[in-house]
């Protein structure tokens, strides 16, 4: 009988992550999860994984080893753009460096393909929009920074030792799992704070506009990649943009929400408009998101409803 392919999915207890190891399970991949748990949920483990409580930048021989990893998807990392600014040292500890441990044994070990979840925080404030990944890469936080320098050493190790990597560059996140504390995207946020009957703050106008893109998609783009043979960096988007008004509208209806938003100061460095385009995701990878943006805010909904209960 031939054995399963066998994928290490770092951060696989966290929001993407947990998402990710439930469709690899689906497709009958062989799959472990490295999780610090410092930030994810062991509430979101799925039980047919195999799961080792360590940090990406501990020792990982024995999970190499033992599970004789043939694909890597990398979703750990510090991911607050605030906290990367009050703390460099540790963003760049988590990002490049923990990236760089990870590296070094798909190296050793021979993984067949690496795929790491990058940001479009890499490209800054835009010149253009929707933004293509000929885009000048100029980002403005050391979490873009961070990210940004794990991509060239994610490439050079893929060419100095001959496996194929994908890098994608997500855009907003949101969906089931996501945390609406700390730093929770705005969609998780809103849900938690409207189901509450919390007021709901708005930073700046609210004209702002951002590319949300719902966390099954992410997934599957995930396992998709993984079974191509392609090698390359792609923006994973809807290539659509809304405003946080327009979003505050939708969520409201959908919840039952019946105040109004309350309007705070613009805070520094919020980018005016975001929208990434996905022409290159589907030309290459053949892949388009599936779930529209009023999908995924219902299945978020009904998430955030059934929580509550």
């Amino acid at each position: 009988m031939q054995s399963l392919l066998a994928v290490l999915v770092t951060g696989g207890a966290g929001f993407i992550g947990s998402h990710i190891v439930d469709k690899l399970i689906e497709r009958g991949y062989d799959v472990c999860i490295v999780d610090n748990l410092l930030s994810s949920n062991v509430c979101n483990i799925n039980p047919k994984a195999k799961f080792y409580q360590l940090d990406i930048r501990d020792n990982l021989e024995k999970v190499f080893e033992e599970n004789k990893i043939e694909y890597c998807i990398h979703q750990a990392a510090q991911v607050s753009v605030a906290k990367s600014m009050e703390d460099a040292y540790l963003d760049c500890s988590i990002n490049v460096l923990g990236t760089v441990n990870l590296l070094d044994y798909c190296a050793k070990y021979k993984v067949k393909k690496f795929i790491f979840a990058s940001s479009a925080a890499v490209y800054g404030e835009p010149e253009y929009i929707p933004i293509d990944e000929n885009h000048p890469l100029r980002p403005e936080s050391f979490y873009g920074l961070s990210k940004l320098t794990s991509e060239e050493y994610i490439k050079m190790f893929a060419h100095n030792f001959n496996f194929e990597y994908i890098i994608f560059r997500y855009s907003n996140v949101y969906g089931p799992r996501q945390d609406p504390f700390g730093e929770g995207g705005v969609v998780s946020i809103f849900c938690e704070r409207m189901q509450s009957s919390k007021d709901v703050i708005i930073f700046g106008d609210g004209t702002q506009t951002r590319d949300f893109i719902y966390v099954e998609d992410v997934a599957e783009a995930n396992c998709v990649a993984l079974e191509t043979s392609v090698s390359g960096t792609f923006n994973l988007s809807t290539g659509k943009n809304v405003s946080v008004n327009e979003l505050f509208e939708i969520l409201s209806g959908l919840t039952g929400y019946k105040k109004s938003p309350v309007y705070q100061p613009k805070r520094p460095g919020d980018i005016a408009h975001n929208c990434l385009s996905n022409n290159l995701l589907k030309s290459v990878l053949g892949f388009s998101p599936q779930f529209s943006l009023l999908e995924g805010l219902k299945k978020t909904v009904e998430y955030f409803i059934d929580r509550s209960v």
